[in-house]
């Protein structure tokens, strides 16, 4: 079978195609031949070595994906071949067949396709963590959305106006208005230069916005803690583009509260990963979230793929396809 991998940390080149023996299912496993899988923005920094750092090399890159079961280990009665499934968090997504534990796998329904399914994994169930386990969004709450046209931000846009909030979204250029708007942001701010939070705390209605959703690093961090109102909720994630740096706690202004979300904490057992992912795929067979697919390419192609993600020119969900 063809996998992805890398042999040492660096650019879109390191990415190699191999040929690999295809995989057996272990006791509690699943052998599952993969139809698409996503590609994040952490699976950069795997790339460029930020993370990963304690797997040897060579490593098997992705980590999301949908697929069919070809086989089953022992002891697996709940799952069985034929089945569509897809998974959130698996290293060595990147391939064409893969193993897994049964946990890790959702029953996907038939009114959703491959692509969506597979799309909607990672970023769906961090934009669900957002917007209701970290900061539950209550009706009329006004929330700043990072990256407003991105994946994420989509999702995310759409899930906080699902819960009757309100979204002020953030995009680094005019041609990704109107993806934001369609996504239902009230309104939307063009910038790249980390200027936003006059024009947010304006279109907040002068108190500023309730929750601030940020994984744009540290150019914007002054800004969105600036864009809060009184006891406003910082929501910062995304480790790639690393962190603010030290913080004086006692200097935190407006008893504001900061955290650093992370999605496994949402899906932290088989139960609620079943659960949550049943929601997601509840709301896009009713029709009431959509997920934009920005772009698919073949496996061997992994490289443009990151590529194409680094140049911040993208919209939506980006997939690779065995």
């Amino acid at each position: 079978m063809k996998a992805i991998v890398i042999n040492r940390p660096g650019g879109t080149e390191v990415l190699e195609v191999v040929d690999r023996p295809d995989p057996v299912p272990h006791p509690g496993q699943a052998l599952v031949e993969v139809a698409a899988a996503g590609v994040n923005f952490m699976d950069t920094g795997v790339r460029r070595g930020q993370m990963w750092t304690e797997m040897p090399l060579p490593r098997g890159m992705g980590v999301e994906g949908m697929g069919r079961i070809l086989a089953v280990g022992d002891g697996v009665n709940s799952l069985r071949p034929g089945q569509r499934v897809a998974w959130v968090y698996a290293p060595g997504s990147y391939a064409e067949r893969i193993c897994l534990p049964i946990d890790a796998l959702v029953p996907v329904p038939d009114v959703i396709d491959d692509h969506t399914a597979a799309a909607v994994m990672m970023q769906g169930l961090t934009a669900s963590h957002f917007a209701t386990n970290f900061y539950c969004v209550q009706q009329e709450d006004v929330a700043l959305v990072h990256a407003a046209a991105g994946g994420l931000g989509l999702l995310l846009t759409q899930i906080i106006k699902l819960r009757g909030g309100r979204v002020i979204g953030r995009v680094s250029s005019e041609d990704k208005v109107a993806i934001a708007k369609d996504a239902g942001a009230d309104h939307v701010i063009v910038d790249t230069e980390g200027h936003f939070a006059r024009e947010a705390i304006r279109l907040s209605g002068g108190e500023g916005v309730h929750v601030v959703y940020d994984g744009s690093g540290p150019m914007t961090f002054q800004a969105s803690l600036d864009s809060l109102r009184r006891c406003g909720t910082f929501c910062w994630y995304g480790p790639v583009l690393g962190g603010p740096g030290p913080l004086d706690i006692m200097s935190l202004p407006r008893s504001i509260k900061i955290g650093y979300a992370v999605f496994l904490d949402h899906v932290s057992t088989p139960a609620l990963l079943r659960t949550h992912s049943a929601q997601l795929f509840d709301w896009i067979a009713r029709g009431v979230l959509k997920v934009r697919i920005g772009g698919t390419y073949p496996l061997a192609e992994a490289s443009r793929a990151h590529a194409d993600m680094e140049s911040r020119t993208t919209t939506g969900k980006l997939l690779l396809i065995p």
